[in-house]
């Protein structure tokens, strides 16, 4: 998986997959390493042994052209800490012929939801530029195509494990990457609320109980009660998200096909739960 310059030249017909993988991750990085055992472990490698993803992981290093490999030089206008320069990054996009969505992953980046999981599951191919120290130099986020993303409002020390977030949001997308789609279904984020909690056995553990409408087999209880759940948690802990939600509905409920909206099974099961929530 850990590529140099010259395994990134195209193959032949006789060393072609017989197989098209469904999304092509790159990730351009000071410290390969610590991907190598993460692409190899749980969903990312399953994804990968199942054919879905190829992943091509390259040293920012092997793109400086000084006996000291150098990648980072002081600030222009003054200041702490370094700057990784822009050369190598334009190099390494060159050399793996990357083509949009290119993420370096940034602090002053957008957000990245789950909607954004999404589209870039389905881009068929996502570019990771990873930065390091102070950060990097702005002429990398004005390359064409290059979009800066963030994965939370704190700063990590490297993009490294940014970008491992975003690589595992987005192959657990993939069809096939998990054992049945309603893993991902059920997930929070997946229909705009947080999910409801999860319990397994034993039924009662240090005095901790499982509800009892789980325990039931009722079916159609159990579906209100982690509609109702998840509607409370949503609220609660999410009020943005909630009021998101509330302005879709009040449109859609304005709308010509608000009646039939609200009609479907999902629908007013929602709307029950958000009464009563």
């Amino acid at each position: 998986m850990l590529q140099s310059r010259e395994d990134l030249r195209p193959a032949g017909p006789a060393t072609r997959r017989r197989w098209e993988v469904m999304l092509r991750l790159n990730v351009v990085t000071l410290f390969p390493e610590l991907f190598e055992v993460a692409f190899d472990m749980s969903i990312l490698g399953r994804a990968k042994a199942k054919g879905l993803v190829e992943y091509r992981v390259v040293n920012l290093r092997d793109y400086t052209h000084d006996r000291h490999h150098t990648v980072d030089d002081s600030p222009y206008g003054g200041g702490a800490g370094m700057v990784l320069k822009p050369e190598p990054f334009f190099e390494a996009l060159d050399d793996l012929a990357a083509r949009p969505p290119i993420v370096l992953l940034s602090a002053r980046g957008r957000p990245l939801d789950h909607a954004g999981a999404v589209r870039l599951s389905l881009a068929g191919e996502l570019t990771l530029l990873c930065g390091h120290y102070k950060d990097v130099d702005g002429r990398v986020a004005e390359a064409p195509g290059v979009e800066e993303v963030a994965i939370g409002d704190f700063v990590l020390s490297g993009g490294e494990l940014a970008a491992l977030c975003v690589a595992d949001a987005v192959i657990r997308l993939l069809p096939g990457a998990l054992g049945d789609h309603e893993s991902a279904s059920s997930d929070s984020f997946y229909e705009g609320w947080l999910s409801p909690p999860s319990y397994t056995r034993p039924p009662e553990y240090r005095g901790l109980k499982v509800p009892e409408v789980l325990l039931g087999g009722d079916h159609a209880r159990i579906a209100a009660w982690r509609e109702a759940e998840a509607a409370r948690l949503t609220k609660l802990r999410r009020p943005d998200l909630w009021a998101k939600y509330e302005a879709e509905l009040r449109s859609h409920e304005a709308g010509p096909q608000g009646a039939e909206h609200e009609s479907t099974d999902r629908g007013a099961a929602r709307r029950t739960a958000r009464e009563s929530s």
